[in-house]
């Protein structure tokens, strides 16, 4: 099947600039790493979007994060009906195999995935609605969120917000997640950051707000 194509030129001399600099710097540390393998402290849902760059907000190391990423950063709820679902799968691994000691939902402002949520629950993204679009039905698990928070008068970023609150929520359907939370194995966050100011904000579940940090 003739599908693949070479890589793009400025990619390849990118990855010659990596090996060369970065990896051969830290070529001990990568070997290190292959050997024992990964141990990562957290695990991190985050959107696709490619403004978002976890590693460069916390300043993280290679092999520090098990990075999750998905459109707009939701988690579905627990449904174990032998079909495929990925974040659930990459969930089960980082808390069972891995046992990481904290799950970060990370949230952004301009979150395209949320927007489409939000046009499609007013009745603005017929395409969304459609059964065939994998997009739509995957932002149907933010509709509940949309109900929370749509009088709003700061939407979609109230949305983009409540994106994380259901993730987390979500989360705790997850027997394994439930189980390690409430063994004080395992603690959950929730992160809103905002893209172009640099911001980080934290829900506080007491309050029921997102907090600057």
């Amino acid at each position: 099947m003739d599908f693949a194509r070479p890589l793009p030129a400025y990619l390849v001399q990118r990855y010659h600039g990596w090996k060369a600099t970065q990896f051969a710097e830290n070529h001990a540390w990568y070997r290190r790493l292959a050997d024992e393998g990964q141990r990562p402290r957290a695990m991190v849902i985050s959107c696709c979007d490619s403004r978002v760059h976890v590693t460069s907000i916390f300043g993280a190391d290679q092999g520090e994060f098990f990075i999750h990423r998905n459109i707009a950063n939701l988690v579905p709820p627990y449904e174990p009906d032998g079909n495929q679902h990925g974040t659930s799968a990459a969930v089960e691994y980082a808390v069972t195999a891995l046992k990481v000691a904290h799950v970060i939902v990370l949230g952004h402002s301009q979150c395209g995935g949320v927007q489409g949520c939000f046009d499609m629950c007013e009745g603005r993204a017929p395409a969304l609605e459609d059964k065939t679009s994998f997009v739509g039905r995957w932002m149907d698990i933010l509709r509940p969120g949309y109900e929370a928070v749509k009088d709003s008068p700061d939407m979609p970023t109230a949305l983009e917000k409540e994106a994380v609150v259901v993730s987390l929520r979500n989360l705790m359907t997850f027997p394994f997640v439930k189980d390690a939370v409430e063994g004080g194995r395992l603690t959950l966050h929730g992160l809103w950051t905002d893209i172009g100011e640099g911001g980080l904000e934290c829900f506080d579940p007491k309050s029921g707000n997102f907090l600057p940090l």
